[in-house]
């Protein structure tokens, strides 16, 4: 697609809710009680065990919510290990977007672009850590804080969500599966983790393995045909929701809303379901989508959005 013009963002929130080896041979033993829940995407009380239900989903990334800068992945922008108040900082949120990275597609990705990992030595049922002391060192878990924020773009919230630590701490789980950044990791599309032990892959929307046959069930393109109506949406310039273009919000119930700029959208991240028309006023060529698309082109509607219907 053309590349185009930067232009102010208008971001709508749809607010409801070291070692190698240690890493690759046995793990410390974790807590005897680990528990997850999927994380609200409304405000809530903490749950039992998990402190999940206080946490916030929001669509899109944290650019397109206006996050403060310095802050969440962003205050690692350069992998590593973050320690004192980097990582309270670090904690505040998290960004999972399904992209690709180096050979692998789809992976998730942060908000600073590094590639997100799962561990087999792990468990998803229940969801169980088992990476601690120098493995966390080399592979450091991806925490958030109660009341922190959970920013999604082709993941469904439903996948998302949290599992105590050893060490007290959450972390966010992907279909109950941990997710870790590998501190080798420092650019945008870094995979150094990839296959590391035989243990250690990139982590797929699914929860899967990412690069390999077997890894995990794949998600339509459009979505999940059950989604509740969607009642705002951030439409990105680019494909794969990538910030490196611009983006614009939209918000709306029981109507038809305009696009500020028509035409230029190349993915969309929604919350639920909504009709997407190549004409203003909702007219023209229409289709229905259920979540999040990263890529239109895939449905015929590259550069072609218009105007938006939330039912």
């Amino acid at each position: 697609m053309m590349r185009k013009h930067l232009v102010p963002l208008v971001a709508v929130m749809a607010a409801g809710l070291a070692a190698l080896t240690a890493c690759s041979s046995t793990p410390e033993a974790p807590a005897p009680a680990q528990a997850s829940t999927p994380a609200s995407s409304q405000a809530a009380a903490p749950a039992d065990g998990t402190g999940a239900g206080d946490l916030s989903l929001l669509p899109g990334t944290a650019k397109s919510n206006n996050s403060t800068p310095g802050m969440g992945d962003w205050a690692v922008p350069n992998g590593g290990v973050a320690t004192g108040e980097t990582l309270q900082n670090a904690q505040k949120w998290v960004q999972l977007t399904a992209s690709k990275a180096g050979d692998l597609d789809p992976v998730v990705v942060n908000g600073a672009g590094l590639t997100l990992y799962r561990f087999d030595k792990d468990s998803n049922n229940p969801p169980t850590s088992n990476c601690n002391g120098d493995c966390a060192a080399t592979w450091p878990p991806v925490t958030v804080t109660p009341g922190g924020k959970i920013f999604i773009a082709g993941i469904k919230k439903s996948a998302v969500g949290t599992v105590r630590r050893a060490d007290g701490t959450r972390q966010v789980t992907i279909n109950g599966w941990p997710v870790y950044r590998f501190a080798k990791d420092t650019k945008r599309g870094d995979t150094l983790g990839q296959g590391v032990g035989g243990t250690w892959f990139g982590v797929t929307p699914t929860g899967g393995k990412a690069g390999v046959s077997d890894g995990g069930q794949t998600t339509p393109d459009n979505g999940d045909a059950t989604a509740p109506p969607a009642t705002s949406a951030v439409f990105f310039d680019d494909a794969n929701f990538s910030d490196n273009g611009a983006s614009q919000g939209v918000a709306g119930k029981n109507e038809c809303q305009n696009l500020a700029r028509p035409g230029v959208a190349s993915s969309v991240a929604a919350p639920g379901s909504l009709k997407i028309w190549t004409g203003p006023n909702c007219t023209g060529k229409s289709q229905v989508i259920n979540g999040d698309v990263s890529n239109l082109a895939t449905i015929g509607f590259d550069d072609a959005v218009a105007s938006v219907r939330f039912s």
